[in-house]
């Protein structure tokens, strides 16, 4: 087992392709929501961004939706081992083939984003990590169609991507509300952008995210945001 251990809850990575990372958990310890009472975790992996929401909403039924076969069980299994078993649900499944008469208040993806590149020749790193344009406009239209009147929908993805998807969030009734510029050291260009979408038209709010001060330090803004997960700070 390869278990990473967080202040409540721990999380083995078995069968999954990809594994935890700064994307993920800095998406799950910034996504918000005033009062959610239900989220939707898509391409949930590990489940980890699942099980860090569940801490965050006490009160909020979670859902994590999976594609791949192994990190479904294992995502599963997370959950079902955490104290939020009774709150957190691994579906396998493909979320454009999942449907909910119930909005969601919160949703949230860090979905696979290197877009055309080469294929991964192991495929459940394939499948994680790679994806064509048709399956990000169906997963922000499919997005869209799950969020509630006033939900939030937050997301990871590299700028130029951010960029060239932008007409299609809009396109979709989808408007930023947020963004938030990671960059590894100040100074430098950011590497992700963690973005907040809204079914409402608002001024956008934008801010950088520094994770380093130096080499292998990492910042207090990075120590501040994740002091209630990590077992570290």
């Amino acid at each position: 087992m390869q278990v990473f251990k967080f202040k409540k809850f721990e999380i083995d990575q078995s069968n999954c392709a990809m594994r935890i990372n700064t994307d993920g958990v800095l998406l799950g310890a910034i996504a918000h929501h005033q009062n959610p009472t239900s989220i939707l975790d898509i391409g949930t992996g590990t489940g980890v961004i699942a099980l860090m929401l569940a801490q965050k909403y006490v009160f909020a039924k979670v859902i994590g939706i999976e594609i791949e076969g192994g990190a479904a069980q294992t995502s599963k299994r997370n959950a079902e081992n955490s104290q939020f078993s009774d709150r957190v649900n691994v579906i396998h499944q493909d979320i454009l083939s999942f449907n909910s008469e119930a909005k969601f208040d919160l949703i949230v993806s860090n979905p696979p984003f290197f877009t055309n590149d080469l294929k991964n020749p192991e495929p459940k790193k394939g499948l994680a990590r790679h994806t064509s344009n048709d399956f990000i406009e169906a997963l922000i239209k499919k997005s869209t169609e799950l969020l509630s009147d006033d939900g939030s929908f937050w997301l990871v993805l590299p700028p130029d991507q951010f960029i060239a998807y932008n007409s299609t969030f809009e396109k979709n009734g989808l408007y930023k509300a947020s963004v938030i510029h990671l960059k590894s050291f100040e100074g430098k260009p950011a590497f992700r952008q963690i973005i907040e979408f809204s079914k409402h038209k608002q001024s956008t709010i934008e801010n950088d995210f520094i994770l380093y001060d130096a080499p292998s330090v990492h910042s207090n803004a990075y120590k501040l945001c994740l002091k209630d997960y990590f077992i570290a700070f």
